[in-house]
């Protein structure tokens, strides 16, 4: 921690997630803001953090932090839901002030909290989430501060991310998963209109999620609303903003093999060349 640049550093915008989901978010980012320079980081050798306990996700998170600190960021979006809801706030309240206190770490919970009170029009929202993004509330807690009218109910899917991971969201198979979980979620609350995706790796599940989801209910994916939230908080901010270099280049940067990086982000990315290289945080 200690070699890390302080006060006038200029970087990338750095992108965290434990493995490919937070791709989602990156591509997001990207298209609204292609002239920044990004970094991604996937701790996929480690992934998936959603069935760990907060220490680790913690532990683990504030690892990927100092990384992308050391690598010159001045701006870190943590674009996993696991990580935000465990890791964030200890770190803007506790690692933040010593380790640089003009440094942003900014997570994706917030910003789909925000969006949801134009959205609802029953004031009953779902979230489908990894168990740990369940457990934690953070989605209900975040949404209370801004609507307090809101009735927020989870539903855990832990079959979701394997699912995607191993490339097998468009099989069959995975419409058993993908309609149990939704259907869950409406039984616990049958008059939510408006249902969260709070897990980034989701998005690539929406076709099925929509075949199992009444026309009425809206689906809420986080991409896109990050991605606006972000540009806004650098239009606020333009003292940061004028710290995020403008190259329009993106490294992309995992704990696991370079090739099975290249090979999964295509499913998320769609597209075929891409920078990788293998660090390790420990």
């Amino acid at each position: 921690m200690g070699n890390t640049k302080r006060l006038s550093v200029n970087g990338p915008i750095g992108v965290f997630d434990s493995g490919y989901g937070g791709l989602t978010i990156l591509k997001g980012i990207r298209q609204l803001m292609p002239e920044y320079d990004y970094i991604y980081l996937g701790d996929n050798a480690r992934a998936p953090y959603g069935t760990r306990s907060f220490e680790i996700v913690y532990e683990f998170t504030l690892q990927a932090v100092n990384k992308l600190f050391n690598l010159g960021c001045p701006l870190i979006i943590l674009g996993c839901n696991t990580a935000s809801a465990k890791a964030l706030r200890s770190i803007q309240q506790i690692n933040l002030p010593k380790i640089d206190p003009i440094r942003r770490v900014l997570g994706v919970i917030r910003p789909t909290a925000e969006s949801i009170g134009s959205m609802t029009k029953s004031r009953h929202v779902g979230v489908l989430g990894t168990i740990g993004t369940i457990k934690s509330e953070s989605y209900p807690i975040e949404i209370k501060k801004l609507f307090p009218d809101i009735t927020v109910t989870g539903q855990a899917c832990p079959m979701w991310v394997p699912m995607v991971e191993y490339n097998e969201f468009n099989n069959e198979g995975a419409d058993y998963f993908v309609q149990k979980y939704i259907y869950e979620l409406l039984e616990k609350d049958p008059t939510i209109d408006t249902i969260i995706l709070g897990c980034t790796h989701y998005p690539l599940l929406i076709n099925k999620i929509k075949k199992y989801t009444p026309q009425n209910v809206r689906l809420v994916s986080q991409g896109d609303y990050v991605a606006e939230s972000l540009r806004d908080y650098l239009n606020r901010h333009t003292e940061m903003d004028v710290r995020c270099t403008k190259g329009g280049t993106c490294l992309f940067l995992t704990t696991e093999s370079v090739d099975k990086f290249e090979e999964s982000a295509s499913i998320f990315l769609g597209q075929e060349k891409i920078k990788v290289q293998s660090i390790s945080l420990e």
